[in-house]
């Protein structure tokens, strides 16, 4: 089987889409590595390295009119470059296959994400709204599959474009494998003192956009006992400014750490995210009161680095996080800071949790979701 992948968010997308672009790309390479794979990319950046082998090729725009459009040649020309390599299927890993595949005998596979847009028109705008509207609806009528990553996201594709549910296979994501390793205390301690961190915090992972709700958390936080303090990873823009002005009105700057302001982000370690996992395992609750989500694979690191988890008992959330996580109404401080005060004194609750989350993560190991990948490729191929 030759495979071919639309690997711009691999290359160049250093959050959610990029990193289920590289993970998947990686696993099916290591547990499927009779196929061929060809990474379809408008430019390469240093996010993913591959060394190309006998089965992983990579391809990039060789005309000077494709290298000046590269946004067209990924999105209508890339389609000439599959056919002249011979490719079998092509997977669109986000959202979007190129125009008119169907009229080549290229098979096509599409992920789709989350419809979030759909359900917060106001958070993207108009015109990105319709832009992305027409993508997606294009690439859910026009694939020969469609790979949803959660039950919630398959539920949005069915109403919102009234797609046949026949097409539709939910397949999970899985995580970084890094996560999945055990730091030493040495590490996580050298860790520690890069990022300056304190011995016990609660960790919150993620954009600071207002669909990530970290102003609810930081509520949540002026409830609590003052010594409780709070990491943030993530950026943002003015709903970064709108958190840090209550931060500031209510004396609560030094509560939060944001660890993108650090000297320490600028390394390659955070850049990377290779410093991730030290930080997860140091950590006493991760927070994921995300207001909706397609997946959650925050949580999902979380369960697998050992985290006791209190996530939003909306969307996707309870899907992912199974009977591990504690839930709470994301927009609700008041039982937020309860479900905090009572897990960070509570070691045998931590501990009960943190099991639980372990065994509830081997659900969604590498291998179980890269098979229920490689199973819609043979359905579409067959």
């Amino acid at each position: 089987m030759k495979i071919g992948f639309d690997a711009k968010r691999a290359y160049n997308n250093n959050t959610g889409l990029g990193h289920y672009s590289r993970t998947l790309i990686q696993n099916l390479v290591q547990y499927y590595p009779a196929n061929s794979y060809v990474l379809f990319t408008p430019k390469i950046k240093n996010l993913f390295k591959v060394d190309e082998q006998k089965q992983i090729k990579v391809i990039t725009p060789k005309s000077i009119i494709g290298k000046l459009f590269k946004n067209i040649w990924r999105g209508i020309w890339v389609k000439n470059d599959l056919v002249k390599n011979n490719i079998d299927l092509y997977h669109g890993l986000s959202h979007q296959i190129p125009i008119g595949i169907k009229n080549t005998k290229v098979k096509s596979v599409v992920t789709i994400h989350d419809l979030i847009f759909e359900r917060y028109p106001e958070q993207h705008g108009k015109i990105n709204t319709m832009l992305y509207r027409n993508k997606f609806k294009y690439a859910c009528k026009n694939a020969d599959a469609i790979i949803a990553i959660s039950e919630q996201t398959k539920n949005d594709i069915v109403h919102f474009y009234k797609t046949q549910k026949e097409k539709i296979f939910v397949c999970y994501q899985t995580c970084n494998p890094m996560y999945m390793q055990h730091v030493a205390a040495s590490e996580k301690q050298s860790i520690k003192n890069k990022y300056e961190l304190p011995d016990k915090f609660l960790l919150s992972v993620g954009s600071i956009t207002e669909r990530k709700n970290l102003l609810t958390v930081c509520k949540a936080l002026k409830l609590l006992d003052a010594t409780i303090p709070l990491v943030v990873i993530g950026n943002g823009g003015s709903y970064k400014q709108k958190v840090k002005d209550y931060l500031q009105a209510n004396n609560m700057e030094q509560r939060v750490i944001f660890l993108n302001e650090k000297e320490a982000s600028k390394s390659e370690g955070f850049l990377s995210s290779k410093d991730f996992p030290a930080i997860y395992q140091a950590a006493s609750i991760f927070i994921y009161t995300s207001i909706f989500e397609g997946f959650g694979i925050p949580i999902l690191e979380a369960m697998f680095s050992a985290v006791p988890v209190i996530a939003s008992n909306t969307s996707c959330m309870p899907e992912t996080g199974g009977n591990a996580a504690l839930y709470v109404d994301p927009t609700s401080e008041m039982e937020l800071a309860n479900a905090i005060n009572k897990i960070w004194d509570n070691e045998l609750l931590a501990k009960e949790m943190i099991q639980k989350g372990l065994e509830h993560a081997q659900n969604f190991t590498a291998e179980k979701c890269t098979a229920s990948v490689m199973e819609v490729y043979k359905k579409v191929l067959q």
